[in-house]
């Protein structure tokens, strides 16, 4: 099981004020953890440039930390139980703290990856014991849904308000600072969070299940190996077929495991319940599109556009807002207007969004504010929404599990939207960029706009003035197709969703 099926009793004699407090460290701890998916947004063009990091290692830069929290969820909130939820809470922000600072000052993009995979060890070692921790505290069905969604709202608003921070510290630091600004933050918390957070002991023997973990892991990240090498302008066949193989057996063996034991991390049998399966695919896409969405946004604005990373950042505010006033506000709306409604309405709200976005982003402010706030306020509270159903769709005895699905489908999502966004922008921007004119210059130059930048700043010129303007039209093609694909994979969520819940 995992984190919340210790107990469905609140925290004995837990005050009002306490009840809060314990909310406020464990939202502090969760924004960190989705912020530091897309803090990195603003600085990937600058350290790309320092880093002189491939267009392959950027991809990796960016989906290391949510492909490792992803295959360790599972298997994190057994361990949870086993020694205590508090004791792996605080081991986690101790994890996140040592790999922040090993980030911050990586001397090459391998370095950087290799940091970026041990924050997701420590975001994955935290994650369980977020939900868990509010439902232990909130007893009050009112009080717990406004919890959730205030939980919620900073899932969603904080990864749409990563940029902005990064943004700033930009504005004045080096890209490490994205990183370090962790490290004084954890060591805030760590002592608030030991003496504020009940310490129960730990209430299960179910056996820890590494290998299952280690088998979705690797899975995983084969596929998304597969995925991001097939994007390529040119691609080498065979690694993308081994990888595809590898990545598809190993996690065919963890359905298998899963199956045949009798403590799975995961149980299939709770995707029959399509109120359920409803809400984890809504959480997955919302965040695909989100997260692949912000993915190409902040790089337009700074590579194409010209912008700083604080004005980039800033572009994005209207979207962060957005997101975490809609997350409390669906919350209360949703017992009135039920799961299958909230869900469609919110995700074609986000797409109506992206949509929006995609015709009016050169249409001023106004227009490109309204559409960036339609799409948060859509994200908002389509996370909220499956959050909430997701956790009273599941039976008591699986309230545990259903958590580790419900936070594995967000990172899973983004791991998915980086992966598939970012190879379908590679993919236009290469066969945009394979015409005459760079004929002669290095094969880099059609694997990201970065890669021809860099090449432009040796180049005469009249030649350097040539490439920026043919890589930035490129680049504009694969922007559209990335915004385009997003809207209709949000659209296609919410017909679906309505679909389902009609004929179930």
């Amino acid at each position: 099981m995992s984190s919340l099926h210790t107990s469905t009793h609140p925290v004995p004699h837990a005050s009002s004020a306490r009840r809060w407090l314990v909310l406020a460290i464990v939202s502090v701890a969760l924004l960190l953890i989705v912020i530091d998916m897309t803090v990195l947004y603003t600085a990937l063009p600058r350290l790309t440039h320092d880093l002189a990091a491939t267009a392959c290692a950027k991809l990796w830069i960016v989906n290391a930390y949510a492909l490792v929290v992803s295959g360790l969820l599972l298997g994190m909130g057994t361990l949870g139980d086993r020694l205590g939820h508090k004791q792996l809470f605080l081991a986690g922000l101790m994890v996140f703290g040592v790999a922040s600072l090993a980030a911050a000052f990586a001397p090459s993009a391998n370095v950087l990856i290799v940091a970026r995979g041990l924050l997701g060890v420590g975001a994955a070692m935290m994650m369980p014991a977020t939900l868990s921790l509010i439902r232990l505290t909130f007893a009050d069905a009112g009080e717990q849904a406004l919890a959730i969604g205030i939980w919620a709202s900073v899932a969603s608003g904080g990864a749409a308000f990563g940029p902005i921070v990064g943004g700033a510290l930009l504005e004045h630091f080096w890209w490490g600072s994205v990183f370090l600004i962790n490290v004084p933050i954890v060591l805030v918390a760590l002592p608030i969070a030991w003496w504020l957070i009940p310490k129960r002991a730990a209430t299960s023997t179910q056996p820890w299940d590494w290998l299952g973990s280690l088998l979705f892991m690797v899975g995983l990240i084969g596929v998304t190996y597969a995925i991001k090498s097939a994007g390529k302008s040119s691609p080498d066949w065979a690694p993308v077929g081994i990888a595809m193989l590898v990545g598809g057996v190993f996690l065919w063996a963890f359905v298998r495991r899963q199956q045949r034991s009798a403590h799975p991390l995961l149980d299939f049998a709770l995707f029959r319940n399509s109120v359920f399966a409803g809400a984890v695919a809504a959480a997955l896409m919302a965040a695909a599109a989100l997260i692949g969405m912000q993915l190409v946004f902040s790089q337009r604005l700074q590579l194409v556009l010209g912008y700083s990373p604080l004005e980039a950042g800033l572009a994005s505010m209207p979207m962060s807002l957005a997101a975490f006033v809609a997350g409390p506000i669906a919350g209360r709306m949703l017992p009135r207007m039920g799961s299958a409604r909230m869900l469609a309405m919110a995700l074609t709200m986000s797409g109506l969004g992206m949509a929006g976005y995609l015709f009016l982003r050169d249409a001023g402010f106004m227009g490109s504010a309204l559409a960036l706030a339609t799409l948060g306020a859509g994200v908002g509270a389509t996370m909220t929404a499956a959050s909430s159903t997701i956790m009273q769709s599941a039976p008591p005895e699986r309230a545990g599990m259903a958590a580790s699905v419900e936070e594995v489908s967000y990172e899973l999502g983004g791991a998915l939207g980086v992966t598939f966004m970012g190879s379908l922008l590679t993919f236009v921007y290469g066969r945009a960029m394979d015409v005459a004119q760079v004929a002669t210059l290095p094969d880099a130059v059609r694997d990201s706009l970065d890669e021809a930048q860099r090449v432009a700043e040796h180049l005469p010129p009249a030649a350097a003035d040539a490439l920026r303007t043919l890589s930035s039209a490129a680049f504009n093609h694969g922007f559209d197709a990335v915004i385009g694909a997003g809207a209709l994979l949000l659209f296609a969520t919410a017909i679906w969703g309505r679909w389902h819940a009609r004929t179930r």
